[in-house]
């Protein structure tokens, strides 16, 4: 029998950083009955979309003025609704406790599990904002082929696309988006977080559209004519749409 050293042995898995879009739900109210009726009025809008769609429950708040909510009441709720709860984050010592018992992780704020319910020192903010820029490496992407159902595109810049996006497909950009062919499926800028991103669309036939996480869904565009050229932009909180 050969016995095979440890450093011969194969890599069965390595840790690797990535960049994933998962929507968070930041509320408002501890009410429960007015979240659970508006989370299904918001499924009702996009059933397949929302099925099993991954969550993250954002609490700071709520907590910043002083209002609890228990972990375990909101989990379930969201879970009656089809949604994946991934984690809380904004979460008080008591909440964080209460995700933890029931093995659900406490996402970070600004680098941090506990709740930041005191405002930093401005100048120590600046002073990060500016390192994490320095080492942000900028890379637009450019796809010329037809982005077809179920597949998926990430780009740290802009996104330029000069073909079809088909229904059941997905793009997303930290930067801007043009589409230069028909968008039949999502579209998702400025997905760290930007306001100033743009969505630019030849076609508007979109499942969803989003900028810096606020969206609309298709029933929402219904009233924009396809094959016209569109400019999306964040206003007010809200997606503006006009045409070109």
């Amino acid at each position: 029998m050969t016995i095979e050293s440890p450093s011969a042995k194969k890599t069965a898995l390595e840790f690797k950083s990535t960049s994933l879009t998962t929507p968070a739900l930041v509320l408002l109210s501890p009410d429960l009955d007015s979240i659970d009726q508006q989370l299904a009025e918001k499924v009702g809008q996009a059933p397949e979309f929302f099925k099993n769609s991954p969550l993250l429950i954002d609490l700071q708040k709520l907590n910043a003025k002083e209002i609890n909510i228990q972990v375990e009441a909101i989990i379930a709720l969201v879970r009656q609704h089809g949604f994946m709860p991934i984690g809380i984050r904004g979460g008080n010592e008591q909440q964080n406790q209460q995700a933890l018992a029931i093995n659900l992780p406490v996402h970070s704020i600004h680098g941090q599990n506990a709740p930041l319910l005191e405002k930093p020192a401005t100048k120590a903010v600046v002073a990060d904002k500016s390192v994490v820029e320095a080492n942000q490496s900028v890379e637009n992407k450019l796809i010329t082929q037809p982005i077809r159902s179920g597949q998926r595109v990430y780009a740290k810049g802009d996104l330029i696309v000069t073909a079809t996006v088909s229904a059941g497909a997905e793009i997303m950009a930290e930067g801007n988006i043009h589409v230069y062919g028909s968008l039949r499926g999502r579209a998702l800028a400025g997905v760290l977080g930007n306001p100033e991103s743009r969505i630019f669309c030849s076609d508007l036939q979109a499942e969803l559209v989003s900028v810096a996480g606020i969206y609309k869904l298709k029933d929402d565009l219904a009233g924009y004519p396809p094959q016209i050229p569109v400019h999306i932009s964040l206003k007010d909180q809200t997606l503006d749409i006009k045409n070109i």
